[in-house]
């Protein structure tokens, strides 16, 4: 038996950034105030930021105007953005798609968050991603706790009476030939 071929990198995996993308210019925006996208969209999107930041999330929002070919550019910008700024959460928006870092929330959240942050209107997704963030999950893991020692108990359950039954059908039987 042979071994594997290559041995897996433990560093992170490159990233792709659109070449149209300058992330000094991204970054520095978002360093100054919490937002680097087109000038229309900063007033609502810093008012976004603002409302954010009073929920307790540490916010930042980034607007690209065009589309990646896939999402996965977006939550590489999203990465890079993040690790300037550490403790952020950051949404990536492009027309269609969004990308998210955050080393608050898992995963599962930031998606959900995602799929409502794709409107085409940036602030309105950005309200939408911090709505999802404020949304209390759905609590699986005690569910699933719960739900197990239910079954548990009723198959426990189950077994007594099944026992308790026969015992009493045994004791019936014996009551019957003895008379």
């Amino acid at each position: 038996m042979t071994g594997p071929h290559l041995i897996p990198s433990l560093s992170p995996q490159p990233v792709y950034i659109p070449p149209e993308i300058d992330m000094d210019a991204v970054k520095a925006e978002v360093a100054a105030g919490g937002v680097s996208a087109p000038k229309a969209d900063v007033p609502g999107l810093k008012q976004v930021v603002a409302d954010a930041r009073a929920d307790g999330i540490d916010l930042k929002i980034v607007v690209v105007g065009v589309n990646p070919p896939i999402d996965t550019p977006l939550r590489d910008i999203a990465t890079v953005v993040g690790q300037a700024n550490p403790g952020a959460t950051v949404l990536v928006l492009s027309p269609s798609f969004s990308g998210t870092y955050s080393p608050t929330y898992d995963r599962v959240l930031l998606e959900a968050g995602e799929d409502l942050a794709r409107t085409g209107n940036p602030v309105q997704s950005a309200q939408n991603f911090v709505s999802q963030l404020n949304t209390p999950i759905f609590p699986w893991t005690e569910f699933t706790i719960l739900l197990t020692l239910a079954v548990f108990l009723a198959a426990l359950a189950t077994r007594i009476l099944q026992v308790r039954s026969k015992r009493s059908s045994v004791a019936k039987n014996t009551a019957t030939a003895d008379n």
